[in-house]
């Protein structure tokens, strides 16, 4: 579904990616871990438009994103790693306003935004302003408006960053779900054992090389996966 092909990214001396060539399967949840500064966030950056790759190509359904840039873009959903509301707006208002962004008709948009309320548990602070949320309120909010135009690839950068484990359980249940129903998700974490329960295959990074890839079972045959991450990003 996904293809990339020698990506790289230069920045001044730095070069932040470097020769990345992987496939992203329709359906699975796969993972990129790696140290800080290892290219994660550059990498989904490229992979959502964001950012120029310096070179190399990115292909979506077989199309490359420098020809096609409109319609792949209807297929992505982004969960950034920061909290980006505008705070002075209720749940609701920053739906809706997310919703016209996206062309959707005014029946839609009320359908779709009490759909997934409902999905993720929300319905009872639609009318609350964002900044009256807790954390994992606020986190479990990014993933609806994520999905408002219903993508068929989800980015989650860093989705449980700074939750507590009782509310970090409630995203990994929401993102099985999101899997099931035939949603590709893409996740890059600082935590093992979030990728051991949640991913199909991992891809690790080291200094932005692909360090490794393969399946969570595979890659734990001999060592843990934790075991394995220190291992390749000495």
């Amino acid at each position: 579904m996904i293809k990339l092909v020698d990506l790289e990214k230069v920045f001044g001396q730095v070069r932040a990616v470097d020769k990345l060539s992987f496939e992203i399967f329709r359906g699975e949840v796969f993972g990129l871990l790696g140290k800080n500064g290892a290219g994660k966030t550059t990498t989904i950056k490229m992979l959502t438009l964001q950012l120029k790759p310096t070179a190399g190509e990115i292909f979506f359904e077989g199309q490359s994103v420098d020809s096609n840039e409109i319609f792949i873009k209807s297929l992505l959903g982004l969960v950034p790693q920061h909290l980006n509301f505008d705070q002075d707006l209720t749940v609701e208002e920053n739906l809706e306003l997310h919703a016209r962004l996206h062309h959707l008709k005014k029946f839609e948009r009320r359908e779709r935004i009490d759909e997934l309320l409902k999905f993720v548990e929300l319905e009872r602070v639609r009318k609350s302003f964002v900044r009256e949320l807790s954390g994992g309120m606020k986190r479990r909010l990014l993933i609806v408006r994520a999905l408002i135009h219903r993508p068929k690839i989800l980015f989650l950068d860093e989705p449980t960053v700074a939750l507590d484990p009782q509310v970090r359980r409630k995203i990994w249940e929401l993102i099985k779900n999101l899997k099931a129903q035939g949603i590709t998700i893409v996740l890059t974490t600082h935590y093992i054992e979030e990728a051991e329960a949640l991913c199909d295959r991992v891809a690790i990074l080291n200094r932005g090389k692909l360090a490794a890839l393969d399946t969570t079972k595979n890659l734990c045959a001999e060592k843990s996966l934790e075991e394995k991450f220190i291992e390749l990003t000495k």
